[in-house]
């Protein structure tokens, strides 16, 4: 994230006040309400994830307005599900017709290459970055618990050199492979991970059952857990720079509609929190993925309202000189 500056003038973002036993104020961001920009003909429903390529091309996984349906025999969505944007939002391509059920995470690993989870299909997939299909991982519709097969894989990430899946809606664990997809090991011990991320020295894994984000080494020991003191469940969350974590919530013990977002330091507190949902008074809108991008735009996943969102945030003397 080469000159990554976000500036506090950019938006005004309050301090939060209030653990589990309070409401605290979420402002709301201000939305780039131009972007992204795409043609009427393009057929765009329900997305699911989003991240961003060393080019700053945007990527969006969706479900093309495809009902949820599970099992071997499943129909796959027929229109295209991968969207690939420019940072103004014009459409640059769209490729994974015919390929998927219910597609859930998408991450672009550092070499470009696109990966993609199916909890329906019980699989994760490699793509190039124009779309070619190069890897399928596991066995269609069959969830499994071994070295082969997934159980509701969610989301996935990339740490020095190995891939890592959270294997999370039914199995509770992380999968650590090689470039290749050959098995290395898991990591125990979660409750429902959806959302998983990683710096050089962390790895933060979005772990909604236990309402927190669990951090490990790179090794897979556990070294700290961010936001438990909060009643919100983490869907998603991603390091900006080396000096702040940004978590996504999803509904929180007290059913808060919104899309809520939270600033942390590495160190576990808190330093913001903001809604960029469509409207925070209704229960339509639901957080459920974010990509930083390398300029410090911010892009987040609202599946209850069918948008995927641009905004800048405001977190004061950040830097990354990477």
């Amino acid at each position: 994230m080469r000159g990554l500056t976000i500036i506090a003038s950019a938006l005004v973002l309050a301090a939060c006040s209030g653990g589990r036993g309070g409401r605290e104020e979420a402002p709301d961001v201000v939305i780039d309400e131009s972007w992204p920009d795409l043609p009427d003909s393009a057929v765009f429903g329900e997305p699911m994830a989003v991240d961003v390529d060393s080019h700053g091309h945007i990527f969006i996984l969706h479900r093309a307005g495809h009902d949820d349906t599970d099992g071997e025999g499943a129909e796959t969505i027929s229109e295209p599900t991968v969207f690939m944007l420019a940072a103004n939002g014009k459409l640059l391509g769209k490729w994974g017709a015919g390929t998927f059920v219910e597609p859930h995470g998408l991450s672009v690993d550092g070499d470009d290459k696109v990966w993609i989870t199916d909890t329906a299909r019980q699989q994760v997939f490699r793509f190039s970055h124009e779309g070619t299909e190069e890897l399928v991982l596991g066995e269609r519709g069959v969830a499994g618990e071994d070295q082969s097969h997934f159980g509701g894989p969610a989301d996935i990430a990339f740490s020095q050199g190995r891939v890592l899946v959270a294997d999370g809606f039914s199995n509770n664990r992380i999968v650590v492979m090689d470039g290749d997809g050959n098995f290395l090991e898991q990591w125990a011990g979660l409750t429902r991970p959806r959302g998983i991320a990683a710096d050089g020295e962390r790895v933060y894994v979005a772990d909604s059952g236990s309402s927190a984000v669990q951090v490990f080494s790179p090794a897979g020991e556990r070294e700290d857990e961010i936001g438990a003191d909060r009643s919100g469940r983490p869907y998603a969350v991603k390091p900006i720079g080396s000096s702040y974590v940004i978590v996504i919530e999803g509904r929180d013990g007290q059913a808060r509609p919104g899309a809520i977002g939270r600033i942390y330091r590495p160190d576990g507190e808190l330093e913001r929190v903001f809604d960029a949902g469509v409207d925070h008074r209704t229960a339509n809108s639901i957080g459920q993925d974010v990509a930083v991008g390398r300029d410090g735009s911010v892009y987040l996943v609202d599946s209850g309202t069918g948008r995927v969102v641009k905004f800048e945030l405001a977190v004061a003397g950040v830097e990354d000189e990477d």
